[in-house]
Order: structure tokens, then C-alpha cells, then sequence
């Protein structure tokens, strides 16, 4: 079984204003206060960000931001910069989720820009891969996510690996109730470790896979337990804690 420690991460999306999100990690915190061998995180709103860091101050919990821009100052109206982010409480960032690529026009080589940022800011990142369902029914899954990989690879080093967590996310099953089947993910996940091995060499064997899309607890404990899926990145489920702390729960036992 993998040593990798698996992480657990709730994109909250654009839901919960501060009061809420407050009375969400509230909740976490007494729920998952005994968890030490998951790491879990949570991505609120920019606006709920801070206050979301604070309440957590003496927790485990990680701060995440939901994107950022990859430059860090300058004429950019609407943007957040990397380093604001860290300033704010933030340790990880999510970079290139699908609804990014798909609403925001999200290229893969901006992508690799904003990881890259991040990094230097001292974030780690999250980088986001998937393909849509016409690639998939098209045989073409493997092209589109490798090639996703090598954009996001290009302007990383192996010393970057510590800080780099990578999530499968098929678009198909991103808010749609369809899911990966475990053998589905589990063959996808073993395919982007053999890429990264090629990139990275023996490194890649420390960078850990989520699994994103779909995710609730009824399907965590199988997906959980396959071989090269190290966490999940959770979208509606992560907006109610009880759901949520089961997610983690399913990661806990996955691993010995």
C-alpha cells in the first residue's frame, strides 16, 4: 500500500457567505479534530477566506483558495494574486479546475503560469485535469489528461514536487451525479503516476492523486481504496459537515 498521506479537500464553489462558512468549519473542527493521518482541506469563497484562516488557527485544517492570477501585482481588476492568497491564511490553491477551463476559458498554458506563481508564493497547488465525456467516448481520455500534465509539468522542477498534489477530475461527472467508477478512476489515476514518472522520475511517486467528481460519501470508501488515489477534491458534499467528516473517514482507512 501507498505511504503517500492521503488528502481531503472541500471546494465549497461559490456558496456560503462568511457566516456561513464560519458555522461550517465550526462544525469541522469538532468533528475532525481527531484526525491526523488525512490531511484535510478546505476552499470558501475570497471573501470568507480570512475569516474562514482564523477560525482555524489551531486547527490541522488547510485553507485553500478556490484560483488565483498568475501575476503578482498590476492592472488586473477581479483578480487575486498568489501571495495575497497566503497573506489571507491560504497554504494550498486550486489551479485549472474544469468549470475554470470550461466558463473562464482556462488555457492549459495558463494554467502551468498560475502553478508556477503559486508556488513561488509559497503555495502548494492543486493542479486540476480531466476530459470531457465526447473525449472520453472518443477514446481519447489518456491524450487530453497527459497532455494537461505535461503543460502543468512544464514550468515545474522535481524540487517542486513536495508542493504539488494533482486531481483527476473527469468533466462528465463534475456536478452531474455520474461518477467514475472505481476501476474507471483507479485506471486513469495509474496512468497520470506513469506520465509523471516519466517527467519526474522516482519524485513521482510522492506527488498524490485526488479524485474529484461526484464524490459523496456513499461512493468515498471504494474509490478511496484504490491503489493510486490518494484524496479527493469534494464539491457539493463538502457543503455539510456530516457528509463531509465521512468522506475523510473513507480516507483514513485506506491506507496502511
Amino acid at each position: 500500500m501507498s505511504t503517500r498521506k492521503p488528502i481531503v479537500v472541500g471546494n465549497w464553489k461559490l456558496h456560503n457567505t462568511i457566516s456561513e462558512s464560519l458555522a461550517l468549519v465550526t462544525e469541522l473542527k469538532n468533528q475532525l479534530a481527531a484526525v491526523r493521518d488525512v490531511e484535510v482541506g478546505v476552499a470558501p469563497v475570497f471573501t470568507a477566506l480570512h475569516p474562514v484562516a482564523k477560525r482555524l488557527e489551531d486547527t490541522a485544517i488547510q485553507v485553500v483558495g478556490q484560483n488565483c492570477h498568475h501575476e503578482e501585482r498590476g492592472a488586473f481588476t477581479g483578480e487575486v494574486a498568489p501571495s495575497l492568497l497566503a497573506d489571507a491564511g491560504a497554504s494550498y490553491v486550486i489551479i485549472g479546475h474544469s468549470e475554470r477551463r470550461q466558463h473562464f476559458g482556462e488555457t492549459d498554458e495558463g494554467v502551468a503560469r498560475k502553478a508556477r506563481a503559486a508556488l513561488d508564493a509559497g503555495l502548494r497547488v492543486i493542479v486540476c485535469v480531466g476530459e470531457t465525456e465526447s473525449e472520453r467516448d472518443a477514446g481519447e481520455t489518456e491524450r487530453r489528461v497527459g497532455s494537461q500534465v505535461d503543460a502543468a509539468l512544464a514550468q515545474l522542477t522535481p524540487d517542486d514536487v513536495p508542493g504539488l498534489v494533482l486531481a483527476y477530475e473527469p468533466v462528465w461527472a463534475i456536478g452531474t451525479g455520474r461518477t467514475a467508477t472505481p476501476a474507471q478512476a483507479q485506471e486513469v489515476h495509474s496512468f497520470l503516476r506513469g506520465r509523471l514518472e516519466g517527467k519526474l522520475g522516482s519524485q513521482a511517486a510522492g506527488v498524490r492523486l485526488q479524485y474529484g467528481g461526484s464524490v459523496k460519501a456513499e461512493n468515498a470508501e471504494e474509490l478511496l481504496a484504490q491503489p493510486d488515489i490518494d484524496g479527493a477534491l469534494v464539491g457539493g458534499a463538502s457543503l455539510k459537515a456530516e457528509g463531509f467528516r465521512a468522506i475523510v473517514k473513507a480516507a483514513q482507512g485506506d491506507r496502511a
